[in-house]
């Protein structure tokens, strides 16, 4: 379900809700000018000010709402989402204050993924109306922008193959007047040999596919966009358990995450000669699935020794990698659900983030704290790349001492992006294991604001 973008409205004196945001310090002050009846509805729904508490309070034949949040004067992303959440389905305006950036969250706290329910009883919508004309068109590309990871992410394997993947993208370039090319099947062996093995054991529906979105001007900046794109992922010969296997769905976050951004930087208008990538696969097993000590070729011209065909997805991003450096771009981000070993150093909520250059970390740390999105960085440290080395080819896929694997991961990547590219690396969950106000259990954009708002500042 796609953010709708009516949600948000300007504000032209329209009948409307108010909603009154106070916190545990103001609440006392602001009860005091209700009447007896208004402070017992409030304390008879237990309402004390603390954080997403919503309260009801009736105001003769009508009737407002209380918010509670951190700051009423400093507002996040997610201050009104249980609000939007919770009230009845109407028009509501805030009392005093601007919504601001939580303005996001009031749109996203509405995001549902009905696609297979017979019956949705969702009520609904619930319109805010803003001062804040300006952001409206912003912040709603936003949300959308992370709505469409979520769909992606949330959809099964089954009905979100490599074939669905390059639909997204043939949708996103016609709305945006953009060229998508697509190299398929045993197309792929000669030009993206990695992505060739990888998907090669999937049946035909399911067949692999090197997916290159192209917009913008020529002569500006050019900025590359790659996602890992493993639309399922069984491990391969060295499978996975049932329970490994179980949101594997998922393994094609990263290419959410990059078609999601580069629609963002279209609707944005970033000066930008824009190149998303998205090797598209699933890792299958078949009589033709690659080995464990198979050596592949690349498009780089590097060996690589197969050590763990469940280390899949560095494989193909070594070939899109590639390509995008062939270009000379100004800046390379990439998104991969690459490692669980990110998700034992920083949990589900922050991606890890691996950049060559330290003001590029900065730069996105800035933007995400700015945008509560922050990603925490981790060490591309040159010195444990010997883990990566091979007897018998120019590399390994992967590590034996079980030491620092999402640092590994983007070190086998390192390989593949060109010498002095500015690049930057984000190891997302892309999912979200429990809820919380404005965010579902289920698919996540994780680092989605934090790149976009990084390439706002420097295209802008």
């Amino acid at each position: 379900m796609t953010i709708a973008a009516d949600l948000i409205l300007p504000d032209r004196g329209q009948d409307a809700t108010l909603i009154h945001l106070v916190n545990t310090e103001s609440f006392e002050g602001f009860a005091k000018n209700l009447s007896g009846p208004q402070r017992a509805a409030l304390a008879g729904q237990k309402f004390t000010g603390g954080g997403y508490q919503v309260g009801i309070v009736p105001d003769g034949e009508h009737w407002f709402a209380v918010g509670g949040v951190a700051d009423p004067e400093d507002l996040s992303s997610w201050c009104l989402a249980k609000l939007a959440e919770s009230l009845p389905a109407g028009t509501y305006r805030l009392a005093d204050v601007k919504a601001g950036p939580a303005m996001f969250g009031w749109l996203t706290a509405q995001y549902r993924f009905d696609r297979y329910l017979s019956d949705d009883s969702t009520e609904g919508p619930r319109v805010l109306l803003t001062e804040d004309v300006a952001k409206i068109d912003l912040v709603t590309a936003e949300a959308q922008a992370a709505s469409l990871v979520r769909d992606l992410v949330n959809t099964p394997a089954e009905d979100m193959g490599p074939a669905a993947l390059e639909a997204e993208a043939e949708r996103i370039a016609k709305e945006q007047d953009a060229k998508v090319e697509v190299t398929r099947g045993d197309a792929l062996e000669e030009g993206f040999p990695m992505v060739h093995a990888v998907g090669r054991a999937a049946e035909r529906k399911h067949a692999p596919r090197l997916i290159e979105l192209t917009w913008g001007k020529e002569d500006h900046p050019r900025v590359a966009i790659v996602g890992k794109g493993v639309c399922f992922d069984s491990g391969g010969l060295d499978i996975k358990p049932s329970r490994g296997m179980l949101l594997m769905k998922k393994d094609m976050g990263g290419a959410a995450h990059a078609l999601a951004l580069a629609e963002l930087v279209m609707k944005a208008g970033l000066k930008v000669r824009l190149h998303c990538i998205v090797p598209a696969v699933e890792n299958a097993i078949a009589g033709n699935a690659f080995r464990p000590g198979d050596v592949l070729a690349s498009r780089k011209g590097l060996s690589v020794e197969i050590g763990n065909t469940d280390a899949e997805g560095r494989l193909i991003l070594g070939d899109a990698l590639t390509l995008a450096s062939e270009h000379e771009p100004d800046f390379i981000i990439d998104f991969a659900t690459l490692t669980g070993a990110a998700r034992v150093a920083v949990g589900p909520d922050l991606p890890a983030l691996f950049t060559r250059r330290d003001n590029t970390a900065e730069a996105l740390i800035s933007a995400g704290k700015a945008h509560d999105d922050e990603p925490w960085r981790l060490p591309l440290h040159q010195g444990y790349s010997e883990w990566l080395k091979s007897d018998i080819a120019d590399t390994n896929n992967t590590h034996t001492n079980g030491f620092a694997g999402a640092s590994v991961a983007a070190l086998f990547l390192d390989k593949f992006v060109g010498d002095d590219i500015d690049w930057a690396h984000f190891d997302t969950f892309a999912w979200r294991p429990a809820a919380k106000p404005g965010r579902s259990k289920g698919g996540a954009a994780l680092g989605l604001r934090a790149a976009f708002h990084t390439l706002r500042g420097r295209y802008g």
